[in-house]
């Protein structure tokens, strides 16, 4: 692991020289412990979590020339501090607490030990976490990550054929799933509307009302979706976290929170079109307090499209740095004028210029002082500005995680990220839940919604 200079921070384990240490001794004792029936474990974990990694390294040397065999794993204490502090700055909680809460027994007992230490202190860094935490945004403002879909235009596109072949899949008795999922996953958005031009063109239908009434359930969400212009596709999901009894706060906000300037005004455009009202003001009649606020600040599609300002951007950090504490209005205000209105390239750099001030990010800081839906956009925004596609793969885990399944995210993420980053989101997600999207899938759906999401997935990491 490449070491932070940031701030001259310096480097040290959790484990020390032992004093008094012989090799040869330490080698006799782990054999003693461990041959003959069963195993001294109390001796075994005295000598592993007590020595530093270059007497382990000896120990093992003396093992191997005393019994010819090789014992014990080495490297426990290389830069232990160093991976709580990164730890603590990914997951926002103490290595310690999580060993401590998830493991048991003498393994539990080993990993405390390896570990040396609890650095939680109310959700507060230290400053070596502080450091790691500024060196990663000093990488990532210079990072530039070539973002891929995992649906592509289709090479030799016909839409004749697509359109017969899909008449063909809906005549008569029967549906051929199959075949309409397989035209409709594998041609882009702009294919698939000429396909729909060519099919009224050839049979004097319409292409979406056909689908409607062959297919069903979740496979007609997923389906009908891929066959909306985007920007429609994002109005009519707007409209439906709106309507009837109860809001989706969680799909306005993953939208509005996400969506470039062009494609907001393309989504304003679409909703008066489609729904004769404008965004803003279905927003206003469903919102209230400083959530509707912040929606309507990001409805607007008016952020600041520049790079980042230095100067500025000190000044932003200096601005919620500097709010009262306890003085929940006036953060929510300065956080607002700032996360809805300036550039991802400067609020990276703020966030980088908060963390060097108050030895906090920026993220933590809104999970302290917020709360509910204000919060909620604020994370969400911030979490899109660190890794958008990151964030997709953690609503994307959620949304398949559990007893049930959030099938309405699932769709809208798969649908809406298809052409843009879902090839990069893929990646986000095995790396940090240990098993592929593609696995996730296959595990937590069936039939042949299944089969779409999987084509739309692109293949196994």
């Amino acid at each position: 692991m490449a070491k932070p200079t940031t701030f001259g921070a310096k480097y040290r384990g959790s484990i020390h020289d032992f004093p008094g240490f012989d090799p040869n001794q330490d080698a006799e004792a782990l054999y003693t412990a461990m041959k003959g029936f069963g195993s001294d474990k109390e001796a075994i974990l005295d000598i592993i979590t007590s020595r530093s990694n270059r007497q382990r390294q000896e120990v093992c040397q003396s093992y191997k020339s005393l019994y010819g065999k090789v014992t014990m794993a080495t490297g426990g204490e290389l830069d232990m501090l160093d991976i709580r502090e990164i730890f603590r700055t990914k997951y926002e909680k103490s290595l310690y607490s999580m060993i401590k809460n998830d493991t048991s027994g003498e393994y539990k007992k080993t990993l405390l030990k390896l570990c040396g230490g609890d650095d939680d202190a109310a959700g507060q860094f230290f400053p070596e976490a502080a450091q790691v935490a500024y060196q990663m945004w000093e990488l990532s403002a210079v990072a530039r990550v070539e973002l891929k879909g995992t649906v592509r235009p289709a090479n030799d596109f016909n839409p004749d054929a697509d359109a017969k072949a899909l008449r063909k899949a809906m005549k008569g008795l029967g549906t051929d799933e199959d075949t309409i999922i397989d035209i409709i996953t594998h041609r882009s958005n702009a294919q698939r509307q000429q396909i729909r031009q060519t099919f009224k063109s050839h049979f004097g239908r319409d292409l979406m009302a056909d689908l409607k009434s062959e297919i069903s359930g979740d496979l007609a969400r997923l389906i009908l979706g891929l066959m909306m212009p985007p920007a429609h596709y994002d109005a009519k999901q707007l409209k439906k976290a709106m309507e009837g009894a109860g809001t989706d706060e969680k799909a306005l906000i993953e939208i509005l929170a996400t969506r470039t300037n062009a494609e907001i005004r393309a989504i304003n455009e679409a909703y008066k079109e489609d729904y004769h009202k404008s965004l803003e003001d279905a927003i206003s009649s469903d919102t209230s307090g400083h959530f509707r606020r912040i929606l309507i600040s990001l409805a607007t599609g008016n952020r600041e499209e520049g790079g980042e300002n230095l100067d500025q951007a000190r000044e932003d950090a200096q601005e919620i740095a500097d709010t009262p504490s306890g003085d929940k209005t006036s953060l929510e205000t300065r956080f607002m004028t700032i996360l809805c209105t300036r550039s991802y390239p400067h609020l990276r750099r703020v966030f980088q210029e908060f963390i060097k001030m108050t030895n906090y990010d920026v993220e933590h800081t809104i999970k302290k002082e917020m709360s509910g839906d204000v919060r909620d956009a604020f994370v969400a925004i911030v979490q899109s500005v660190k890794n958008m596609p990151l964030f997709f793969a953690d609503k994307l885990y959620k949304s398949m995680k559990g007893a049930g399944t959030d099938e309405k995210t699932l769709t809208r993420i798969m649908v809406s990220r298809s052409e843009i980053d879902l090839l990069n989101i893929r990646r986000e997600f095995i790396e940090k839940y240990d098993k592929s999207l593609h696995q996730a899938i296959e595990g937590d759906t069936s039939g042949d919604f299944l089969k779409a999401l999987l084509a739309l997935c692109g293949g196994e990491d």
